[in-house]
């Protein structure tokens, strides 16, 4: 009987929530709505909350509101990777709209004064949606935000859009939004199902949450590395909203969480005021959300401490962001601990937050004004007590990678200049062309500092992500804090990257040193040419100069082009690659001649990736990305499920991201290796690595146990043991191949995880190793340093035929940890040597 009676109110709540998504349920009923302003049914063909609404619906709503519409404008400002629209609509009264470069000129002077008259400006606030694609209650709610705003004629709501510049960002994340909605909405049933164990709710890999190449986009704020986040931050920057919201969902059982987040886990470059407003503005959420019965929670879980997330990004530029975290239906309707969750019901809470965000911010504009415009003016005293000293930063071998963080610096923009002359300090070469200066005294310091800090001391030993992120770090950089800001130059306006060249036309070979970043590039695309190339084992001079270990030697007879061709062909090489070819006459040289055996014959690579159920689509997104788009390298991405049955001898090398693979799967690589191929794994994919005996590895063990620890402190007693995200010195043996092309003796590496490797006993077997006191910026627990003193994070063993390299970290982290990139480049270049 009660089994019969669940079914029944089970069937009742299904029914009840299918006809609760017409626009009576979400909206105000305290106003009228202009009939002429099209509603989101009439356009994409079913109420919000129905089904999930795909990208190209919305954008289609988006231009219809904003074509009915003297209320809204809208912009667009470029395309994601799969070509999607990245839209912007603009939000505001007609009498703004008719002045509204006028708006924004007086806005931004604001920042840039002593004193400005906040009284009379509008704020400026920022509203986005669903970052992540498959937390799609805010995009959703994105089309009843847009409507409300452009159709109720309450005088309300007049007043607000008198006083308010909505920045309306409907989508974050246009490919992960399509991906999600095609799922959701293909696995929907006529009759809704809430069992958790649906199908509808368990989405396929890699899942929606990413980007096209599988990226967190809410972690790319600050890196800038990705179409979406570049013109999402220029808008940013033109406006310098005083809000920015970021509309998320989390796991089912939740409930709605809205910031301020756990108070000590604020990165300590935020004003403390910043966190009291934010307070402030959570009580008209924490109202709005009682008003309709929603339960919610803040100031725990989530933190401001990682400037590259939406919410926290706007904390350090004078702004002041908002997070939001919706319980996710994950579909259209689902049980949870908190009882039936529905799709309708997810969007209502999101569009009731964005309507709180900007009553909240009607009612405390003079406050919020005024804050941003004494960040800016406390900015500048601070600045002016560091005039005079400046930043360098650069790599006198590689122009590009320093070419690469200027060009974040430029979209952030912080001002920088030309190195004036070649400069030496604390024994590091900066050379003019090849660094850059970065005076500390101007507008955005408080941007520079996070992004060049080293912090190695924390109030919190918990994190919600990274705790470390210092860009020269990142980049592989030489670089100097606290240096003359007179060793600067003219000041960059037309950011260039260096061009290629090759030195002039050769009947005998040519060289190319190893350094430059987009050297696999060149080398990749002469060897998929069919050219023959070598690499040189050893150092050598010829012409005066010094080449280094890894310098690519090109022989002029027995190609498969002439000497002329040859040379046309390394010309567009080096133009594409950005690095210089140079032309020698002779093969005599001073250490090992150009004929020696030192210089060993490398084959193309052919290059698959395993992706699908057991690995991880972050960090195989990231090596994915590497390829396609920094190399123009083909990599095949083979998944699990086909592993088993896949013929791999079309490949002479396969990448194994974090993860792990099935057992006849396995059989079929494991064999695959033992007769010549190359396997190289990541992190978690070690310990797979181990157990099916591809190689042997000896793993630090140390046992957690807790002292005077109660069971309320148990959770922050193991989360302070987790490495989240740190930055760490390795010393390195230049002359092995896994370190070719690095000039220095050591190297910045990033972790986040707790995998110690015990170093092999012949130390020419540990070319990679961290150093004693490892640590140079972020958080880890004493225990943990300690282990990770003196371990090594690479290894290399011999399987039959074949070889097995590991790295116990990710050395393509996020897309902008440029400074390891060219560890994996050396493993697949470098095989057969290593």
């Amino acid at each position: 009987m009660r089994l019969i009676l669940f079914v029944l109110v089970l069937s009742s709540f299904s029914l009840h929530a299918q006809k609760a998504s017409n626009l009576s349920y979400y909206l105000p009923q305290n106003t009228t709505y202009n009939s002429e302003i099209p509603t989101p049914e009439s356009v994409i063909g079913h109420e919000v909350g129905e089904w999930h609404i795909t990208h190209d619906k919305l954008v289609q709503y988006m231009r219809v509101l904003a074509k009915a519409s003297d209320r809204i404008s809208i912009e667009d400002r470029g395309q994601t990777f799969e070509g999607r629209p990245l839209l912007l609509l603009t939000i505001t009264s007609p009498e703004n709209h008719s002045n509204l470069e006028s708006i924004r000129t007086t806005h931004i002077a604001s920042t840039e004064t002593n004193t400005a008259n906040v009284d009379n400006m509008p704020l400026i606030v920022y509203q986005g949606f669903s970052i992540h694609g498959n937390e799609a209650s805010g995009s959703n709610a994105a089309m009843l935000v847009a409507y409300y705003l452009a159709a109720a004629e309450s005088i309300d709501v007049k007043d607000l859009l008198d006083h308010t510049v909505v920045l309306f960002d409907p989508c974050y994340n246009p490919d992960g939004l399509q991906r999600f909605a095609y799922w959701a909405n293909t696995n929907k049933s006529k009759h809704l199902n809430p069992d958790p164990n649906d199908r509808e709710y368990d989405e396929v890999w890699p899942g929606g949450r990413t980007n096209h190449y599988w990226f967190d986009m809410n972690r790319d704020w600050l890196p800038v590395q990705l179409p979406e986040s570049r013109v999402r931050i220029e808008s940013f920057h033109k406006w310098l909203p005083n809000i920015l919201t970021d509309h998320h969902e989390m796991g089912t059982n939740a409930t709605f969480f809205f910031q301020p987040g756990i108070p000590s886990r604020t990165h300590p470059l935020t004003p403390k005021l910043n966190q009291e407003l934010t307070k402030s503005i959570g009580n008209y959420h924490a109202k709005a959300l009682d008003k309709i019965g929603s339960l919610y929670y803040t100031e725990e879980n989530f933190d401001d401490f990682y400037y590259g997330k939406g919410s926290t990004f706007p904390d350090i530029n004078g702004g002041i962001g908002i997070l939001f975290e919706q319980a996710s239906s994950r579909g259209h309707i689902q049980e949870s601990s908190n009882g039936i969750i529905t799709f309708p019901f997810t969007i209502r809470n999101q569009f009731t937050a964005a309507l709180s965000t900007l009553e909240a911010g009607k009612n405390m504009r003079k406050d919020i004004l005024q804050y941003q415009h004494n960040f800016y003016k406390n900015a500048r005293a601070e600045a002016t007590k560091e005039n005079g000293k400046a930043i360098v930063f650069g790599d006198e071998k590689d122009a590009a990678k320093t070419y690469h963080l200027a060009e974040i610096l430029k979209r952030h923009q912080i001002e920088f200049h030309e190195l004036k002359n070649d400069f030496k300090t604390n024994g590091k070469q900066f050379k003019k062309g090849y660094s850059y200066v970065v005076p500390k005294n101007q507008k955005n310091t408080r941007l520079i500092n996070p992004m060049f800090e080293k912090r190695t001391t924390f109030q919190d030993s918990l994190f919600y992500d990274v705790s470390a992120w210092t860009f020269p770090l990142a980049f592989g950089l030489d670089y100097e804090e606290n240096i003359p800001s007179s060793i600067a130059g003219a000041k960059v306006e037309d950011l260039q990257m260096k061009p290629g060249l090759v030195t002039k036309k050769s009947n005998y070979a040519y060289l190319m040193e190893w350094h430059e970043y987009y050297a696999p590039k060149a080398l990749n695309a002469i060897l998929s040419s069919g050219l023959r190339a070598k690499v040189g084992m050893q150092q050598f001079r010829i012409n005066g100069k010094t080449y280094d270990y890894g310098t690519i030697l090109i022989p002029v007879q027995n190609q498969n082009k002439s000497a002329d061709d040859l040379y046309k062909f390394l010309q567009t090489v080096a133009s594409e690659s950005h690095l210089q070819i140079d032309a020698v006459t002779t093969g005599l040289t001073q250490g090992i001649d150009l004929g020696s055996n030192q210089f060993r014959t490398l084959s193309q690579p052919k290059v698959a990736m395993i992706v699908g159920d057991g690995i991880r689509s972050y960090d195989a997104g990231e090596i994915w990305h590497v390829f396609d788009q920094r190399y123009d390298m083909r990599i095949t991405k083979l998944d699990t499920k086909n592993l088993s049955r896949t013929d791999l001898s079309r490949y002479n090398t396969i990448i194994v991201p974090s993860g792990s693979i099935g057992k006849n799967a396995t059989e079929n690589l494991l064999q695959w290796t033992e007769n010549g191929g190359t396997i190289i794994a990541y992190r978690n994919a070690l310990r797979w690595l181990n157990r099916n005996e591809f190689i042997k590895l000896d793993f630090k063990k140390s046992e957690l146990i807790a002292k005077n620890i109660s069971h309320e402190e148990r959770g922050d007693f193991r989360g302070a043991q987790v490495i989240g995200g740190a930055i760490f010195e390795a010393k390195q043996d230049r002359s092995h191949p896994i370190n070719f092309g690095y000039k220095n003796d050591n190297i910045a590496l990033f972790r986040n995880n707790t995998m110690f490797l015990i170093p092999d006993k012949q130390s020419y077997n540990n070319p990679l190793q961290y150093t004693k006191n490892p640590l140079l910026s972020g958080y880890i627990s004493k225990r943990n340093l300690d282990s990770l003193a003196l371990s090594v994070p690479f290894k290399v063993k011999r399987l039959n035929s074949g070889n097995v390299i590991v790295f116990t970290d990710n050395t393509n982290f996020r897309g902008f940890w440029y400074g390891t990139n060219k560890l994996l480049m050396n493993a697949i270049f470098f095989r057969e040597d290593m």
